[in-house]
């Protein structure tokens, strides 16, 4: 037998996202510098629980994304940090660059299995704070390394930047057309920022050189002539620059997950209900595919064409990657990112994917019921998660 099952259909019980915050994205060594991950996620779900006027011995458990802290489960000591009951546990995700999205739908998926009512779900990682990591020697000695190993050596285990060198060739992404799609992502969050579309999600964090309440990333002086002067980054001759690639970034963001019943309690009318998942395995060499392949297998099983999707949010780590991955699906750029993404906000790992859901929950808004929405990451190892859910009045 080949081929998946699919996703058992929503229905009346369907989980809900129902209320969405962040903490601000500061390029890694900058404004959040000094604060450690804990720290970034405790006031967001501080902030959830506030806003829904749960009881906070209400949530059932906080299922979180991190990938490069220092362990010890980061959900449980984040909840405790929150001030959230000593009897809420958690559940810690390590899907790397995915892991805050397969924490929302992990959390999803136990609502609709009956492991409880109410969740809080997302991702945080603190690239500035994260522990140096060092293998033993046989002599005792340590040596350290950068970053972990995703694929065994025979299937090849390249960089990110590499890996995205590789698809933007292969899939015929020109140079010309990632700088215009990085500046298009800088000036939409810019305009986002101005027009106050960020407001509502935000949660400020106090750090040690004072309260940080916006983004610094998007660039205002970026322009297309500054962008052609970036060099290539990682082949000679090569198309991806530290201009279309993302920057790291430290921040954190998490959901309210919840099934109907709790929802209607807390006086919460709107949500996105969860539709169905799709997690997949591709070659690590070209590891930025794995969204849309992801992709293409959940809206197949779902019965749904990519023209129907109201809303998009891809983690853009790479121009080349986001261009490749959106031709397959055939989505339309306009419902893509609408108010930019992580070329400009920075990646911030395991948080990014509740980034992108965290974004849905502001884009649907303006959307009609009924609308389908869609969120996707790529992550090291060559894995994609795709997720999507439909806006619904309770």
């Amino acid at each position: 037998m080949s081929g998946r099952w699919a996703e058992p259909a929503v229905g009346a019980a369907a989980p809900l996202l129902l209320l969405g915050r962040r903490t601000p994205l500061a390029r890694a060594g900058t404004l959040l510098a000094d604060v450690p991950v804990h720290r970034l996620l405790a006031p967001v779900l501080r902030r959830l629980v506030e806003d829904s006027g749960a009881d906070p011995g209400q949530i059932c458990d906080v299922v979180v994304g991190n990938a490069v802290g220092a362990g010890g489960n980061l959900a449980r000591l984040a909840a405790l940090e929150a001030g959230l009951p000593l009897s809420v546990p958690g559940l810690t995700v390590d899907r790397q660059c995915g892991s805050g999205l397969d924490a929302v739908v992990l959390a999803c998926r136990l609502a609709r299995a009956g492991a409880g009512a109410a969740f809080l779900a997302g991702g945080a990682e603190s690239i500035s704070t994260a522990p140096l990591r060092g293998h033993r020697r046989a002599d005792g000695g340590v040596e350290f390394f950068r970053r972990a190993r995703f694929a065994p050596e025979h299937l090849g285990d390249p960089d990110m930047g590499p890996a995205a060198e590789t698809v933007a060739g292969e899939h015929g992404i020109g140079r010309d057309r990632q700088d215009a799609y990085a500046l298009r992502s800088h000036r939409r969050a810019l305009a986002a920022a101005g027009e106050g579309r960020f407001d509502d999600e935000l949660v400020a964090v106090a750090g040690p050189h004072g309260t940080v309440g916006a983004d610094n990333g998007p660039r205002p002086r970026l322009d297309a002539a500054l962008l052609a002067r970036f060099p290539a980054a990682f082949a000679r001759g090569g198309t991806v620059t530290a201009g279309n690639s993302c920057a790291d970034a430290d921040g954190a963001a998490a959901v309210l997950v919840a099934l109907p019943a709790a929802a209607r309690e807390l006086g919460l009318r709107t949500g996105l209900a969860f539709r169905g998942a799709a997690t997949v395995g591709v070659d690590p060499a070209r590891l930025g595919l794995g969204a849309a392949v992801a992709a293409q297998e959940l809206l197949r099983a779902q019965g749904v064409a990519a023209d129907r999707l109201a809303a998009v949010e891809f983690n853009e780590a790479f121009a080349g990657q986001v261009l490749a991955c959106t031709d397959l699906l055939g989505v339309d750029e306009e419902v893509l990112n609408a108010d930019g993404g992580a070329l400009a906000l920075g990646h911030a790992y395991g948080a990014s994917g509740a980034v992108s859901v965290v974004r849905l929950l502001a884009r649907a808004r303006d959307l009609p019921e009924g609308s389908l929405l869609l969120a996707m990451i790529s992550s090291a190892g060559g894995i994609g998660t795709a997720a999507l859910f439909e806006k619904r009045a309770l």
